[in-house]
This record gives C-alpha cells, structure tokens and sequence, in this order.
C-alpha cells in the first residue's frame, strides 16, 4: 500500500505534464500520482510511468467530482489535492508525512505555498521579455508578430509566501498575514515548525484518505468550483481537527490571469460561483452541517479578530441571524 496519493483533478491543463514532471523528479515517499483527465486527453501527453495513474472521463464532471474519482482509485494512507500547475519542494512528501508523525491524523495540511514563475514571454527576434500572462499580441519592443513564444521558467519564487489564510463574512477567500505575526503563532512556529490556519487556498491541502472520505471533504453537491478551501478548512476546524501549514516544506503554484487564452481551465460562471457561496455560507454559517461538534462561531473566536468580519457580523453569527 502507498503511503501517499497525490490527486489532480485536471480540464484543459497545459501544464499538467510539467507538474507531474515536477513531482516525480521531488518525490522521496512511497507516492503515487493519480490524475483525472476531465473531459479532455492531456496535451501535451503524460509520459508512461509506474507511478503515474490516468483516469479518463469523456464529459466533464468538475473538479471537485474529479478529485473524488480519482480518491477512489486510492489505497494510500494520505491524499494530497493539488492543482495541475504547481512545483514542489525537493522530498515536500517526505517532510509531509514526517510532520504527520509529529502531529496526529486528525490535520489538514498544507506545505507553505510560494508563487510560480511559470514562463515568460519572448520576442526571439530582439530579445524582449514579459511576465507571463494572456498571449501578447505583438512585441512591446520591436512589434513584431511571428517571433514570440513562451519561454519555459518554472521557479518557485521565495517571495512572497503565504503561510496564513481566513474568510470573511461573505464568505470570500482572504491572505491573513496578520495572523503569522501575532505572538501564539509565532511561539508555534518557534517549537513545532507549524502554524494553524483559519482557512486555506485550495490549491493544495493533505489528509488522511479516511478522513477525506468521513468528512466528505469536496462535497460535490456545492459544485463544481468555488470555496473548496474554506469548505476543507472549516470541516476539518468544525469536526474536531487542525489545520496547519507546514513551513519545513513548500509548494509553488501558478496564479492565472483571468481573460484571453490564460485564464481558468474549469468553467466559472458567476451564477454558478454564486450559488456554491450561498450554499457554503448556508451549511456552515447556520451550523447545518451534520458532522460539526463546535458552531462556526468558535472558529471565528478562535482567530479573532479576523479579517473582513466586524464586531456586528460577528455577533449575528453568534446569534444564528444569518440571512442566505
């Protein structure tokens, strides 16, 4: 049996070869990859490996219904979810499943994450560069049209890094580097190498496989897209467990710019974004949730005071006088 299986649900995914270029030439666990290609082959191709899986699905499921297929084929004691554009640490699994020895299995956890310099652009007529982004319609230099590709850089920058995320009352993603200077994160991180986290980013987390499957952690009937990260981070808080960022290890992932030929794989339509907000808020905000022991307001009070709340939504929280 596998110590880890890292999932990749995958739509579109120009850089899906390369992160698992990546993690293959990272790994130092018993790891396994399984990737599920929702809706379309991966292009360009994923080279044979043994420890590479494909599973692939003719018409789009989503990602978080691709991510729960490809925990299916699992049998590894951890899964990790990371997206299909992401560079890893040297050993990042290794030090993953050391920190969970230090820890207990009842966590979520996530390596620090970096930003990934993916590429530039360049005019292979007279040298001009730019960061990446939508397709450049000409040279910004000498104009030309026929002479610019993209430059393959693939570096997970040192700076910035993000160690510490929250929601607000919306609920929308925040960064929370507020939190990593307060004085009980800071000791934390000074005996352990750990800090906890309110929420996360979504781009990658870690758990066990059983308690990915007991807390239905991508609950597919919230959609397809949308909050994953405040639903792993909340379920995980709610039902008794920690989330931590590991800061002994990193991962680096590619931000996208939204528009032109560089935008996100997975559909976003704004009602269906909106609807999984609604329903998010709807669960945990009135403590709907089945498997919750604490009420959302605890986790609120736990980090306060938190970004993007105020003292009146924190008291309607707490009264239960939450409108969807």
């Amino acid at each position: 049996m596998k110590e880890l299986s890292i999932l990749i649900p995958a739509n579109n995914e120009m850089f899906l070869a390369r992160t698992i270029e990546d993690i293959l030439a990272n790994i130092e666990a018993d790891t396994e990859i399984i990737v599920t290609l929702d809706g379309k082959w991966a292009d360009p191709p994923i080279t044979d490996n043994d420890k590479v899986h494909l599973i692939y699905v003719p018409e789009s499921i989503g990602q978080r219904a691709a991510t729960n297929l490809a925990c299916k084929l699992s049998k590894a004691k951890y899964i990790m979810k990371v997206d299909a554009h992401c560079s890893f640490d040297k050993g990042f699994d290794r030090k993953m499943i050391e920190a969970f020895k230090e820890t207990g299995d009842n966590v979520t956890m996530v390596p620090t994450m970096r930003n990934l310099w993916a590429f530039d652009w360049k005019c292979y007529k007279c040298g001009w560069k730019k960061y990446q982004g939508p397709t450049p319609l000409k040279c910004e230099n000498c104009g030309d049209t026929k002479h610019i590709k993209r430059k393959m850089m693939w570096v997970g920058k040192e700076r910035p890094q993000s160690n510490s995320y929250c929601f607000d009352a919306e609920p929308h993603f925040q960064y929370f580097n507020e939190y990593t200077k307060r004085p009980e994160s800071r000791e934390m991180l000074e005996k352990t190498g750990f800090t906890e986290t309110m929420s996360l980013q979504g781009s990658c987390f870690m758990c066990t496989r059983e308690k990915y499957l007991e807390l239905n952690i991508c609950d597919e009937t919230l959609g397809s897209w949308g909050n994953q990260g405040i639903e792993v981070a909340v379920k995980t808080w709610l039902s008794g467990g920690r989330v931590l960022v590991n800061h002994k290890t990193w991962y680096a992932h590619m931000f996208r710019t939204q528009g032109g030929d560089f935008g996100f794989p997975y559909p976003q339509s704004g009602n269906e974004v909106a609807r999984c907000k609604k329903k998010v808020r709807d669960l945990f905000f009135n403590n709907k949730w089945d498997k919750q022991i604490y009420p959302i307001s605890w986790l609120v009070d736990k980090f306060w005071p938190v970004k993007g709340w105020s003292d009146e939504a924190r008291a309607k929280l707490k009264e239960g006088n939450i409108t969807v």
